[in-house]
């Protein structure tokens, strides 16, 4: 049975990598973003763009667009990497990653609620990086505060939407050879899209609120 997935950020890397993946399965796919791309265009798939999760008009936008759609998988994928040391601290581009990384997919989520189906699925794009058991290096400040921030959110979401037998998947997905990473990544966008695409076709209930790496592995909080 061909299912409804939304993708936020879907014009590019992992984003895009999804959603080529979800349709090549058979699914509906509702590619999210702010300005569309070629490669997306050249898709079989819903693409709406002026979705800028960090606004509300952004969101609006989104809620209006969906308003009639049974959402039976919802990625919230949209993200930014910025760079702060503790001697180079700028307190605005970690109140963006806030904005973008953290609040928006909770935002995506509240305000889609009423499109999720019974027994849907949320997967959030996390990073190894909101860990704070796996810091080794330092530095980072606002994204691995921002992710470590969503995945607190995630959790909660696990426990909030399970008597709507929703469950809730939480994924790292590698190190992946997108343009927020210069292309330095160890994985393609593709591989990275094909393990997680698996893991949220497995998601249940049982594995709801558990961090993951794209490869399977359970990672610590």
């Amino acid at each position: 049975m061909n299912k409804n997935i939304v993708i936020t950020g879907a014009n590019r890397g992992i984003g895009l990598a999804m959603t080529k993946h979800f349709q090549a399965q058979g699914d509906n796919v509702f590619a999210l973003c702010r300005q569309t791309s070629d490669e997306l265009n050249t898709l079989q798939v819903n693409v709406i763009e002026h979705v800028d999760v960090a606004t509300e008009l952004g969101i609006k936008h989104m809620a209006t667009a969906l308003a009639k759609v049974n959402i039976d998988v919802l990625v919230c994928n949209a993200g930014i990497l910025r760079d702060e040391s503790l001697n180079d601290l700028n307190l605005d581009t970690i109140r963006e990653q806030f904005e973008i990384n953290a609040l928006a997919p909770l935002n995506v989520v509240a305000s889609l609620q009423q499109q999720l189906q019974q027994g849907a699925k949320i997967a959030l794009i996390t990073s190894r990086m909101g860990s704070i058991a796996d810091n080794s290096s330092g530095g980072r400040y606002g994204y691995r505060m921002s992710k470590a921030a969503l995945n607190a959110a995630a959790m909660s979401l696990s426990h909030d939407l399970a008597s709507q037998e929703i469950a809730v998947g939480i994924y790292h997905p590698g190190y992946v050879q997108t343009d927020m990473v210069n292309y330095g990544g160890d994985i393609s966008a593709s591989e990275s899209a094909q393990r997680l695409v698996k893991l949220i076709n497995q998601l249940n209930l049982n594995e709801s609120g558990v961090f993951r790496h794209s490869n399977g592995e359970v990672l610590p909080w």
